[in-house]
C-alpha cells in the first residue's frame, strides 16, 4: 500500500471517529475508537507498542507509541484544544527515533479535527513537515 493511501485510510478512519464522537473526551476514548475504526477497514495495527529510544546507538528508555500502522506509519494521538509546535516537534522526535518512515499526529481536541503528517528525513530527505500546514 503507498504512504497516500495508508495515510488517506488512517486519516479517515480518524474523522470517522471524530464526527461521530466530537471533541471532549480523553485521549484513551479516541485511541479505543481508533482501534475500531482501523479494524473495520482493514488495517494492520499495533496498539500503545513500546519503542526503544536511542542516543548515539545506546538505549536511553522506552515511550510507548498510540499506534504502530502497517509497520510503516507510527500514530500520535492528541486530545487538546490547538495543536502547538511543540506537539509536532514531539511526534517528528518519535517518528525519527522509532525509525518509522512516516509520522501523523491527530488531535481529536479541536472542533475540526487536526492531522499534520511528519516525514522521517531518513527515508524523505526532500520533504521538510515542519513547513507544511496542520490540516
Amino acid at each position: 500500500m503507498e504512504k497516500d493511501e495508508l495515510t488517506y485510510k488512517i486519516i479517515g478512519c480518524a474523522m470517522k471517529v471524530h464526527n461521530t464522537m466530537g471533541p471532549g473526551f480523553q485521549e484513551v476514548i479516541y485511541q479505543r475508537c481508533l482501534a475500531i475504526e482501523l479494524e473495520r477497514v482493514g488495517l494492520g495495527f499495533k496498539r500503545e507498542q513500546e519503542q526503544t529510544v536511542f542516543y548515539e546507538n545506546i538505549e536511553v528508555g522506552t515511550r510507548r507509541a498510540d499506534f504502530i500502522v502497517e509497520g510503516k506509519v507510527v500514530v500520535e494521538l492528541k486530545a487538546l484544544v490547538n495543536l502547538e509546535d511543540v506537539h509536532i516537534a514531539q511526534a517528528k522526535n518519535y517518528t525519527v527515533a522509532y525509525d518509522f518512515p512516516l509520522g501523523l499526529l491527530i488531535n481529536f481536541g479541536s472542533q475540526s479535527l487536526q492531522h499534520k503528517l511528519l516525514f522521517n528525513p531518513k527515508y524523505y530527505p526532500k520533504h521538510n513537515s515542519a513547513n507544511s500546514k496542520i490540516q
